[in-house]
């Protein structure tokens, strides 16, 4: 029996060599150098693409997220702007109750209060100050020699803004 053996053995490392040298026939030779670096490069240009697109991505997200809450929080407040004006006439009414106008001041100053928390500002819109089409709508336009050219004579509804976002513009009397 050992000597069938020492043929098949001698058979099967000769086979064993015949599949080593199909193997590394079949192998492609080493890839040179630059072929790597080619692919390094192009790997990281993918790599860097996509990371600035996540972060444009991720950039124009939060943008949409404040807008949102800017425009959420102009509906609001311009739904309460009705209640303000109607508040500053009642401080502007001759009352002869000092605890109903107390009761009225106090309502304004926390309506203004609640305002300033949502970071809504009010447009300076004061007698004197510079007419701003920005900002205020001429109303009506006078002549007053007093006053000097595109200056507010008077306010007749205050103005209110987000940040540079105008939610409404105060009504005004332009002179000159």
């Amino acid at each position: 029996m050992s000597k069938k053996k020492q043929p098949e053995a001698a058979e099967t490392e000769q086979t064993a060599a015949e599949q080593a040298a199909e193997t590394a026939a079949e192998q492609p030779a080493p890839q040179p150098a630059e072929d790597w670096k080619a692919k390094f490069d192009e790997l990281n240009d993918r790599y860097l693409r996509m990371a600035a697109e996540y972060d444009n991505f991720r950039k124009r997200s939060q943008r949409e997220r404040e807008q949102v809450y800017a425009d959420a929080v102009s509906r609001a407040v311009t739904a309460l702007l009705p209640t303000y004006d109607n508040l500053e006439r009642a401080l502007k009414a001759e009352t002869a109750d000092a605890e109903y106008k107390k009761g009225v001041e106090l309502t304004m100053t926390q309506l203004t209060d609640s305002l300033k928390g949502l970071n809504v500002t009010v447009i300076e819109a004061s007698t004197g100050t510079a007419f701003d089409p920005n900002l205020h709508n001429a109303m009506l336009h006078v002549e007053d020699e007093t006053l000097g050219e595109s200056v507010i004579a008077e306010v007749f509804q205050q103005g209110f803004q987000i940040g540079d976002k105008v939610i409404r513009h105060s009504m005004v009397k332009v002179a000159n």
